[in-house]
């Protein structure tokens, strides 16, 4: 497979992974249990972002990545491009929408609001536990995703020398994460590395064998043209990620674990079970013919891929919470005029509440298409064609 190789299927699963941790933040007790604790763990959408990422990356820049000034700074360039114009505008925008209503669950309690959107801005706020969900709080995602994106050129130099650094690295990642457990639990810092929990699910040395899997499958996938009509890899790799989500769910929910996740098996389930079946997945995408790939490659499922980003970074948020309270208030209004003229075929079909979830998924899918097209597409392209931390000459 060529590094530069469009693959379509993969667009959609994006998709497909943002909208699991939608449905994972509007899961609702009042649904039935099994649905219920299915929903509770959709969180995993994250890991499949993680182990994608790891492909993605690798594919690109694994046979081209070049320790030298100028390859790093255009490689670090196209990161910026991809990444940080929305988030910084959501940033900026979830900040000033906080301060005008003065709402500080933004700022996570703290009184320092100037000093946290430095912190998010500069994704830093992602190493502390006190800070992970300030802003826009599904963004402490992208420290661990930076993280990846500015060590991935070592990883390869590494990997090219000896194969055996898939190993050693993941490896080496974790214990630098434990010994920093282990040096500031003991400090009262912001919980910065406070506890194993924190590290295992929210940085990047807890969560990098998701990233080493990715990378793996990339590597596979540069040197294997293979096309297969029978889905094998693809059923296994959903097999096992059942089986894993599957695992979670059957840990007892409590005050402190409210999802199976907040759990040794849910974190060994999450952190490598999971991330090799999403690997097959990925590979049965690429390599085998389904009705999977068929469904993911449409054109639908494209465009809903490419500006899933945006949908994942508004999904919870001012712009979630002023779509859900516009169709919470229509809603009400709604079925009050059917009640009015004793239409009772809907309400006895579809509950306000379900009703509500899914106008609010839709509305948010159509603002993420028209800020992709009006501003993450052109500021993207704009930024890869600039002259961005490019040497100027003469």
């Amino acid at each position: 497979m060529k590094s530069n190789t469009y693959l379509p299927a993969l667009t959609g699963v994006r998709a497909i992974a943002a909208f699991m941790v939608f449905f994972h933040h509007f899961n609702q007790t009042s649904f039935p249990k099994p649905i219920f604790r299915i929903l509770n763990e959709f969180h995993t959408g994250v890991t499949v972002f993680f182990v994608l990422s790891g492909f993605l990356i690798c594919l690109r820049y694994y046979d081209s990545c070049e320790i030298t000034p100028s390859w790093f700074k255009k490689y670090i360039k196209n990161r910026i491009a991809r990444i940080y114009p929305m988030y910084l505008v959501l940033t900026l925008a979830t900040f000033a929408f906080a301060w005008y209503i003065k709402d500080n669950a933004v700022y996570g309690g703290a009184s320092y609001p100037i000093v946290l959107l430095l912190m998010n801005v500069f994704f830093v706020r992602g190493f502390f536990d006190d800070f992970k969900f300030t802003g826009v709080a599904q963004g402490w995602s992208l420290t661990v995703e930076e993280c990846f994106y500015f060590l991935a050129p070592l990883f390869f130099i590494r990997i090219k020398k000896n194969i055996k650094y898939l190993v050693y690295l993941p490896v080496g990642l974790i214990s630098i994460g434990l010994l920093l457990v282990a040096i500031f639990s003991h400090v009262n810092f912001y919980n910065f590395y406070g506890n194993c929990t924190f590290m295992f699910l929210y940085t990047f040395t807890g969560r990098c064998i998701e990233f080493f899997l990715g990378i793996y499958l990339a590597m596979i996938a540069l040197r294997d043209n293979k096309n297969s009509s029978r889905p094998k890899a693809t059923l296994i790799g959903f097999v096992i990620i059942t089986i894993a989500i599957g695992l979670m769910c059957s840990v007892p929910l409590t005050e402190t674990t409210k999802f199976g996740l907040y759990s040794p098996l849910g974190i060994l389930s999450n952190n490598l079970i999971l991330p090799i079946g999403i690997a097959l997945l990925f590979y049965g995408l690429i390599s085998e013919k389904s009705w999977i790939r068929t469904f993911l490659s449409t054109k639908v499922m494209d465009i809903l891929g490419k500006s899933s980003y945006i949908f994942y970074l508004i999904h919870i948020g001012f712009i979630s919470k002023l779509t859900t309270d516009f169709c919470n208030k229509n809603i009400d209004q709604f079925y009050t005029w059917m009640d009015d003229k004793e239409i009772t075929w809907l309400s006895n079909f579809i509950s306000p509440s379900l009703l509500l979830i899914l106008s609010v998924f839709i509305i948010l899918n159509l603002i993420s298409i028209v800020l992709y097209k009006s501003i993450e597409e052109p500021m993207n392209l704009y930024i890869r064609r600039s002259s961005l931390l490019e040497t100027k000459k003469g």
